[in-house]
């Protein structure tokens, strides 16, 4: 039992006395707006995996890009989101306007692929296009986690989350495979993909639209007030940082931070594989899917397994599994042990941490504020991974492979020591 509802019942609220036995009934059922935005995460990233996949082949192949005009929009297209978060969230807790503010972003990603063929192969109209899909994913995304967590109960956080990052990642599989499929097709047809692609993103918006509630079922009584027993901020219109004031969430958000600094990202491991391995560049592109297909098949069993013994654990166990991955492309390893070594702790990862990370904090952030509170989160993330990647790059330049993936190792092994120190171990009573 979580610590809220046990408040709760200590204070002798009945409807809090009846929580065990409700949540017992519930348990095993995951809440339909879960299954819902879960399928409209499922078709928009069909749609914009699709993008992802080709828009290396469709730069350097097709218009001719040099490496730093791709490098350039690149980094546009993964550093926009960072910067919208913020206000995603703040604008999504004003008036509990979740469902507005997401499909408003979902709905400016699909428009984005229209901006893609209107572009014209101009490198300034695809930039603004990507940079438009950014901020709608940007926009939706702390929002849309906020729907999840409203709508679950606070014993099924995790399997509600493994479930909608599962059917997230089905699509995120099929996206690529569609693509290719495509241009195979239609004889590298690249503005086929870009049609197809805005009719997913726009079947998302609509889906959203006809099954998605404005205001999800109250899983579990609101607070208001100043912080909490439970460490917990409830005013509706304080200022996002504000947040920062409660321990538990600054811990949390210190440890994300710390281990974020330490990870250093997926393209590089992908890299470092292409280089042992020395497999044809052609079978490149593949590689997210092996890890995909890992973190899709242990997405659901990580959230019910953080569910029982509490989020913590997992979260730290998935970033050494990660670290584990670092040690293998260091050992003497070869061929496909290592291949399959890699993507499978590559997957093992992200299945224990992505959607288990706003599990464990949502419980600490008031539900007026959950929106923001989770933005603040994945903004501290994504910063600290920012800054951990391009770190990694300098070192490689400098020292080599070898060394700059031992300093990882050393980094990453530090920082899981400080997050668990930092992240607080009263998620469940002992």
């Amino acid at each position: 039992m979580y610590l809220a509802s046990t408040g709760a019942v200590a204070q002798g609220d009945p409807a809090a006395a009846k929580a065990p036995e409700q949540s017992e009934a519930r348990r095993g059922r995951v809440a339909g707006p879960v299954l819902a935005l879960g399928a409209v995460s499922l078709v928009t990233d069909i749609s914009s995996e699709m993008v992802t996949a080709v828009l290396p082949l469709y730069f350097v192949l097709q218009l001719g890009l040099s490496p730093l005009q791709f490098g350039f929009l690149d980094g546009l297209y993964n550093g926009v989101t960072a910067l919208v978060r913020l206000a995603g969230g703040y604008a999504a807790d004003r008036g509990g306007r979740h469902k507005l503010v997401a499909g408003g972003g979902y709905a400016l990603s699909a428009l984005s692929r229209l901006g893609l063929l209107l572009a014209g192969g101009a490198t300034a109209g695809i930039g603004a296009a990507l940079a438009a899909d950014r901020i709608g994913k940007g926009v939706r995304t702390a929002p849309r986690d906020a729907l999840i967590s409203l709508s679950s109960p606070p014993d099924a956080l995790g399997r509600a989350f493994g479930v909608h990052r599962a059917m997230d990642t089905t699509g995120a599989l099929l996206g690529p495979l569609a693509a290719f499929a495509l241009l195979w097709a239609t004889a590298d047809a690249y503005d086929a993909v870009f049609v197809v692609s805005f009719c997913f993103g726009l079947l998302g918006v609509l889906m959203m639209m006809a099954f998605v509630p404005s205001q999800p079922h109250q899983t579990h009584p609101p607070r208001t007030g100043t912080p909490s027993e439970s460490g917990s901020v409830a005013e509706p219109r304080g200022k996002a940082l504000d947040l920062l004031r409660v321990p538990a969430f600054r811990r949390i958000l210190g440890a994300a931070a710390l281990l974020g600094a330490a990870t250093i990202g997926d393209a590089f491991l992908y890299l470092l594989l292409q280089r042992r391995l020395d497999f044809a560049i052609s079978w490149f592109p593949l590689l997210p899917l092996g890890a995909a297909a890992v973190y899709l098949l242990l997405a659901i069993p990580a959230g019910r397994l953080a569910d029982r013994t509490g989020r913590r654990v997992p979260f730290l166990a998935g970033h050494a599994a990660l670290l584990g991955g670092y040690v293998l492309l260091l050992a003497p390893t070869e061929g496909w042990p290592l291949l399959i070594g890699v993507l499978l702790l590559l997957g093992v990862f992200y299945a224990a941490t992505d959607g288990v990370l706003m599990a464990l904090v949502t419980p600490v952030v008031a539900r007026e504020r959950r929106a923001s509170g989770m933005a603040v989160l994945q903004t501290g993330q994504a910063l600290a991974r920012l800054v951990a990647a391009a770190g990694f790059g300098a070192a490689w330049t400098l020292w080599g492979v070898g060394p700059a993936l031992t300093c990882a190792c050393v980094a990453l092994t530090a920082a899981l020591a400080g997050a668990a120190v930092l992240l607080p171990r009263t998620e469940r009573q002992p």
